[in-house]
């Protein structure tokens, strides 16, 4: 029994369709109708401890800067209180080229007297916070612009913060278009990434969110 009514598993359709379905054995209708109620009971479970995270981001520490880093294409709440929370203290990286380091996104490095050669990245950092960036990464594939979502994440936000995100989009759909010179599309998320790092870097920097004179 095959679902051809759409291209995605899992989909509200794709539910109606599983729980429409009346197998010709009682065991086999049991098992079915025990893993269907499963999934509904982890999706229960899952969507409680999404309302609890979005009630932490809400309080301090966790305000601020999650509410900063909201103001980017491809990061909402979940992504964002990850990046605080495993950052813990973002001061304690002086550069952007720190951090990019700490989640291992800098080319590693093979020299042998005079020559120096630039392999891919160490992978050596916080492999979490690796990957939900290269996550949000594959969002800056689409043209620079601001759904009505992103500004509603938006509002109320400091304006060196939306100003450093707007920068992320245009340089990074840039960065995208790498593919254009023969890059593979996995090196050039990659490298979108390890440049969002820096926009993400920017963002958390208190200095540059202070108001001007």
């Amino acid at each position: 029994m095959r679902w051809t009514q759409g291209r995605k598993a899992f989909t509200r359709a794709h539910l109606g369709w599983l729980r429409g379905l009346r197998l010709e054995y009682a065991a086999d209708q049991v098992i079915l109708d025990d893993h269907l109620l499963g999934l509904e009971q982890m999706e229960c479970r899952l969507g409680a401890l999404d309302a609890k995270l979005e009630a932490v981001a809400q309080e301090a520490p966790y305000r601020e800067p999650v509410g900063w880093l909201r103001c980017f294409r491809g990061i909402d709440t979940l992504t964002a209180l990850a990046i605080v929370a495993e950052l813990h203290d973002w001061r304690r990286f002086g550069s952007p080229r720190a951090l990019m380091a700490y989640l291992g996104m800098v080319p590693s490095e093979s020299s042998s007297g005079g020559q120096e050669r630039r392999g891919a990245i160490t992978k050596a950092g916080n492999v979490r916070l690796r990957r939900l960036l290269v996550e949000a990464a594959w969002h800056y594939r689409h043209r620079p612009g601001v759904g009505f979502r992103l500004r509603a994440r938006r509002v109320g936000q400091p304006a060196r913060a939306i100003a450093i995100a707007d920068r992320a989009q245009h340089r990074l759909h840039a960065c995208a278009r790498l593919r254009a010179r023969g890059k593979t599309h996995n090196k050039i998320v990659v490298a979108v990434g390890r440049e969002l790092v820096g926009f993400v870097w920017a963002a958390l920097d208190a200095k540059s969110l202070a108001p001007t004179a």
